[in-house]
Parts: C-alpha cells; sequence; structure tokens
C-alpha cells in the first residue's frame, strides 16, 4: 500500500465560523488540521510541531496576525503561508508578500479560489511528494473543472455515465484513484480526450 503524505496544516484565526469551514474543506481532501485562535502562540507552535501549510487572518484590526506572519518567517523561512483577511486592501496585501506569503484571500473564503489556491501550494511548493497522491488529486481537479465547464452537477455528470456520484466525488477531490475504464467514462461523457486528465503531468 503506498505510504501517502499528507499535508499538516495550521489555521490561525480567532473567527471561528472561518476556521470551522476551513477545517471542514481542509479535512474533505484529507489533511490534518491544527486550529489556533491566538495568534501570539503562532511562533511556538510552529517550533513545536511540523507543518507544511498555514492560513493567517492579517484583517485590519488584527495586528496580531501580521505579526505572527512575521514571526514564523524567523522560526521557519521556508513554510507556505497563505493570508487571508476580511477586508482587502493594498497596503496589506503589500506587507504579506514582504513577508513571503504564498496567496492573500478575501474572505468570506470563495471555496473554488480556495481549492485552485491549495493546489497551486501543492505543485510550486512540492507539498506533496508521493507521485500517486500528487496524481489522485490533479486528474480529480481536472474532472471537476470541466464539470463544471460544462455546467454539469455531480448527479447529471453521474446519470452520463452510470457510475455513483459518491465515486464521482472521491475522485474529485483525489481521494480514490479512477480506474482506466472509469476515466473513458468521464472523458466520453465530459466530450474530452482521456489524455486531456494527464497532459503535462
Amino acid at each position: 500500500m503506498p505510504n501517502h503524505q499528507n499535508l499538516n496544516v495550521l489555521v490561525i484565526d480567532q473567527d471561528e465560523a472561518t476556521t470551522i469551514d476551513l477545517k471542514e474543506f481542509l479535512a474533505q481532501r484529507g489533511y490534518r488540521v491544527q486550529l489556533l485562535s491566538d495568534a501570539r502562540g503562532a511562533a511556538d507552535e510552529v517550533r513545536r510541531n511540523s507543518y507544511q501549510l498555514i492560513f493567517v487572518d492579517v484583517s485590519p484590526g488584527n495586528q496580531e496576525g501580521l505579526d505572527a506572519l512575521g514571526a514564523i518567517r524567523s522560526a521557519d523561512s521556508d513554510l507556505c503561508v497563505i493570508a487571508m483577511t476580511g477586508l482587502a486592501s493594498v497596503e496589506m496585501a503589500v506587507a504579506t508578500m514582504k513577508h513571503q506569503a504564498f496567496h492573500y484571500l478575501q474572505k468570506p473564503l470563495d471555496q473554488e479560489e480556495l481549492d485552485a489556491v491549495v493546489d497551486a501550494a501543492i505543485r510550486e511548493k512540492g507539498l506533496l511528494t508521493d507521485l500517486e497522491t500528487r496524481l489522485n488529486t490533479e486528474v480529480g481537479r481536472r474532472i471537476r473543472g470541466c464539470r463544471k465547464d460544462h455546467g454539469l452537477t455531480l448527479k447529471q455528470l453521474a446519470n452520463r455515465t452510470g457510475l455513483s456520484v459518491s465515486l464521482i466525488s472521491q475522485i474529485e477531490l483525489g481521494k480514490s484513484a479512477a480506474s482506466m475504464s472509469t476515466l473513458q467514462k468521464l472523458a466520453t461523457a465530459l466530450q474530452v480526450k482521456m489524455t486531456y486528465f494527464f497532459e503535462t503531468l
């Protein structure tokens, strides 16, 4: 059985609604998530535990969040950090980039944008070293993108292919590997060549 490397993710935010939604999203992708409501403990948390990805709130009025971003950089210059804000501003975007934040997201978080940013972080930072995990994640992302481009729901795609909604959902999330026959059914239903799912991988 392959040894999958799951991401350890730290979410630093005092907004309970954001942390709950973000934890659920990340957990669905199979990542281990730790929540921290007090940004002042960020540096110590990073030193104590091994994380590959960190989300930190830097909303206006939350100076502790921006300070935490600087402290994280001092503790580990290589960590992939994604900043979040309730009110976007050029000044804050510049400040986060100075601390080498990977991306700057506006709250409430848009799931499609969040999905794209996490996938980009995984690819560009090499966060998942297990080839099978990376392959499943990228193939799932392409199937989901193609389905949405066609304006199809999971149920509609399931009807076209004869596959279950649950299976397609698991494949799109990268949690299940699709067989060749399953990929052929999906490619036919989405009107693409099967090679589309693997191009440039």
